[in-house]
């Protein structure tokens, strides 16, 4: 492990040096003035000074390298039966034409411009004709509900918001029409006009005129007017987009990524975290809504002049769970990228992994897993299956990049199940109890990340400098607190047992909610399961796990109950206090993967709650609380 320590040291010991290296791979418009400013607030950015345009380096600069009839953009739709493939020279064609239409809407550098999109290749182009004209670009995930789509246009305040006609699921068809017009009638902000792509499976009646007191036009009749336009240079400082935080209620965080530092990490990352060069081709299996499909279907991948792919389908039911091998056979993936639940939804469906046999996967070289925490039984069944480096690596949306990770274009590291391995370069990670001193090797605690923060990270949230430093700068001075509880070993490498409120009190004893769910993970017949906290009068809080069975297991739920008890009880020891199982068709999760534990722990206790607007499904909410109630909790 000596060379990437080498590096990793250096990154931390010389940061300026570090980086301004690696910034030089990029064109610059104007070279910076200062690498890391520290006195900047609320703060520390990076290449004050700097100007650069990041559609410039991410389409137009390999075009003008001679690369452009490489493949950019591969859009495979198993949804609607659909693929295209842009070149590099055709994709930036189509961004240059798409930015004159969003000039031409009144939107110039500094503007925001929601984006409400499915994933269809016009979501990439939309970014990035946002950032060919300097605009500030805000993706909401297609159809996401009314009411937050709605706070979301009443914080940033768009001039212009770019949406289609419709989304499309495996069984049905998301009229986004509807959506859009409750969020513009909700909203106090109103967008100046609004474009909206035409899809055939489903078009919106567009009658002349306004909807809500915003102009309302035709995508494809606006882009085919316009003129298209040059790349416009912007501050590395200036903010390239605004996500929103998954979860949030009342005004939701806006977390803020820069021009400058963004595209440096993210093409560094690409060469040395993923082993992905020019002309690979580079699959992260995401939504643009998230923040892994910012820097992974769209920039990170055109940055380093890879080709990307936008998957409009999900891991299963199109049509099976062979889905994303098709994928990886056909477009010859070398790297893919998805999260964890996606992994065990195939492998619930298909745990032999007689699809996986039927693809020719020669060509993939690793797959990584982030999103939320991988627990090692999901791990082992995909490395046994694919043969082949399966990578768990951690990440934030406030981060963009991997905090930790095994940097494989530079020297892999051996895996250690269940641990996304050792920080990367500029991240200086320390685990601190709650007086702010560092904990021992192995002593569970605050994961936090000494400032100043890496390229690429948020350096404040939009419009509200002070609920930024409240939130992540306020609990460990001089540290960003990452919310998530966990240790080091001996060896540097991280794990991440839970969020921090996902540690549980029993009786006194500070428990991992994670570490729980490793050993039901564990049990044969198990294909996923969620451990929570509940309220006990006696011992504070108990453990209750809900599991989600292997297709084709029929058995007794009460024998079955008692191996995973005795299982707890074997690995962990009679402290963990677990006596509870629920068996539940489905887990509760966000569109992005994340289980909804906390909303789970809620209906537990009987405390009030609200449908959080990122659940993939309310319907399973009843369900949960169903099986709650027979379990004797308020709910």
């Amino acid at each position: 492990m000596g060379y990437y320590s080498e590096i990793y040291q250096r990154s931390l010991e010389e940061p300026e040096v570090f980086w301004a290296e690696a910034a030089e791979a990029l064109d610059w418009h104007r070279r910076w003035g200062k690498v890391l400013d520290q006195d900047a607030r609320p703060s520390a950015r990076w290449f004050s000074g700097g100007e650069l345009n990041t559609c410039h380096n991410a389409l137009d600069r390999h075009v003008e390298a001679g690369h452009g009839e490489r493949a950019a953009l591969i859009y495979d739709s198993p949804v609607t039966g659909t693929q295209r493939h842009y070149s590099y020279r055709a994709l930036r064609d189509e961004v240059a034409q798409l930015a004159g239409a969003i000039r031409a809407a009144g939107v110039g550098p500094g503007d925001r411009v929601v984006i409400y999109l499915p994933m269809i290749p016009e979501a990439a182009m939309a970014m990035l004709a946002c950032a060919r004209i300097g605009a500030i670009h805000s993706v909401v995930f297609g159809g996401f509900a009314a009411r937050e789509l709605a706070t979301r246009i009443d914080d940033c305040q768009p001039t212009l918001l770019l949406t289609a006609s419709c989304g499309i699921e495996p069984n049905r068809i998301i009229d986004y029409k509807p959506l859009v017009d409750e969020a513009l009638a909700l909203a106090e902000h109103k967008p100046r006009s609004c474009l909206i792509k035409q899809r055939p499976e489903q078009p919106a009646a567009l009658a002349p005129g306004r909807d809500h007191g915003v102009a309302i036009g035709d995508w494809d009749e606006a882009v085919a007017a316009a003129s298209p336009v040059d790349c416009v240079p912007v501050a590395a400082t200036d903010p390239l987009y605004i996500l929103y935080t998954s979860g949030t209620t009342g005004r939701p965080k806006g977390v803020v990524r820069d021009n400058g530092g963004h595209a440096v990490a993210l093409h560094w990352s690409m060469a040395n975290i993923y082993d992905v060069q020019a002309g690979d081709v580079f699959w992260a299996a995401s939504d643009v809504g998230w923040v892994v499909g910012h820097s992974y279907i769209v920039y990170g991948p055109l940055l380093a002049g890879c080709t990307t792919v936008i998957y409009e389908g999900k891991p299963v039911g199109t049509p099976d769970p062979g889905a994303f091998w098709r994928v990886i056979s056909e477009h010859g993936v070398k790297v893919m990228f998805t999260a964890p639940t996606a992994i065990r939804a195939i492998k619930k469906e298909d745990p032999a992994g007689e699809h996986c046999a039927r693809y020719d996967l020669s060509r993939l070289q690793a797959l990584f897993l982030a999103g939320e925490r991988c627990d090692p039984d999901t791990l082992s069944w995909a490395q046994q299956l694919l043969e082949r480096p399966v990578i768990d690596h951690w990440w934030q949306t406030e981060t963009g990049w991997a905090i930790a990770a095994n940097p494989l274009g530079i020297e892999p590291l051996p895996v250690k199940s269940g641990s996304p391995s050792r920080p990367m370069v500029g991240y200086d990670v320390r685990v601190l109890d709650d007086q702010g001193d560092e904990r021992p090797t192995g002593a569970m605690g605050d994961i936090c990340i000494k400032l100043p923060l890496p390229p690429a990270c948020l350096p404040t949230l939009w419009n509200n400098d002070a609920r930024f430093v409240e939130a992540y700068l306020t609990r460990h001075p001089g540290y960003y607190l990452s919310g998530d509880a966990g240790y080091k070993d001996a060896d540097g490498y991280l794990w991440i047992m839970s969020r921090t409120d996902d540690v549980i009190n029993v009786a006194g004893h500070r428990l991992s909610t994670g570490q729980i769910e490793e050993v039901l993970a564990s049990h044969p017949d198990v294909a996923e399961c969620a451990v929570i906290g509940v309220h006990d009068s006696l011992k504070g809080q108990l453990p209750l796990g809900l599991v989600v069975l292997k297709a084709g297991v029929e058995r007794g739920v009460a024998e079955l109950n008692a191996e995973l008890i005795q299982r707890v009880r074997d690995q962990i020891g009679p402290v963990a206090a677990f006596k509870q199982v629920a068996v539940v068709s489905r887990l509760p999760k966000t569109r992005s993967g994340k289980i909804l534990r906390g909303t789970m722990v809620k209906i537990a206790d009987g405390q009030s709650w609200t449908m959080p607007a990122t659940i993939d499904d309310p319907a399973i909410l009843d369900e949960i609380a169903a099986s709650l109630r027979a379990l004797g909790y308020a709910c």
